[in-house]
């Protein structure tokens, strides 16, 4: 264990491509996004530049930039902290989630061909064999693929991209509920498939918003007890 409380192996390579600060930036927010770097958790500097083999300079520009978005609250006189999200800030950002995700079933259904099922198909299968194994980490990875498969298929570029604001966020708030969620959500997965499949643009809608409500209500549920 390190001593900022990361698991050994879960600090991530940093490609030479790119900007230095830019990498570094990637690098933080992966472990925030995964709880590698947990809500609350002090984060040194110092540490951070050893772990990443990097100086201190990258990580402070990073941390600065992280706290602009929401990532990291900045403390006079404490420093840097994973910040830590209340409830209200979880619950309006799973209710956009719901109407974006939605809107990317109904499109889905109407567009998509036999590939796009196909692949829909293989992650599903991917994500419920991570669930039988306990891998949470794939099951989370797994889980996001498909939604960003499904909104893929949508084929509506305006809605990628906002989806694609608030997707590093619902992986964030979906990683502690996902072992609770575990198989439902698959099979909630596998109706949505069978929706799609049939072209069949209303239940689409209907299974994505349930399933994402159901993921919001786990989480709301979790924070309260």
């Amino acid at each position: 264990m390190l001593s900022t409380g990361l698991p050994q192996g879960a600090v991530p390579k940093l490609e030479r491509p790119g900007p230095l600060r830019e990498r570094v930036y990637e690098a933080l927010l992966e472990l925030i996004t995964t709880r590698a770097l947990r809500p609350g958790q002090h984060l040194v500097e110092s540490e951070l530049a050893g772990h990443l083999g990097v100086s201190r300079q990258p990580v402070r520009e990073a941390l600065q930039r992280l706290n602009t978005e929401g990532w990291v609250d900045l403390r006079p006189a404490q420093g840097a902290f994973v910040h830590e999200p209340t409830q209200d800030e979880a619950d309006q950002l799973l209710s956009v989630r719901t109407l974006l995700e939605a809107e990317a079933a109904r499109l889905a259904a109407a567009n998509s061909g036999t590939a796009g099922i196909a692949a829909l198909e293989e992650l599903c299968a991917k994500g419920e064999q991570a669930v039988a194994d306990d891998d949470v980490d794939l099951a989370v990875a797994t889980n996001a693929a498909f939604h960003a498969k499904v909104m893929e298929l949508a084929g509506n570029v305006v809605l990628a991209e906002l989806a694609g604001q608030v997707d590093r966020r619902v992986r964030w708030y979906y990683t502690p509920v996902a072992r609770q969620r575990g198989t439902r959500s698959w099979i909630e997965h596998r109706a949505l498939i069978a929706a799609i499949s049939s072209r069949d643009e209303q239940q689409a809608t209907a299974i994505m918003r349930s399933h994402t409500e159901h993921t919001r209500r786990t989480y709301r549920e979790r924070e309260e007890s």
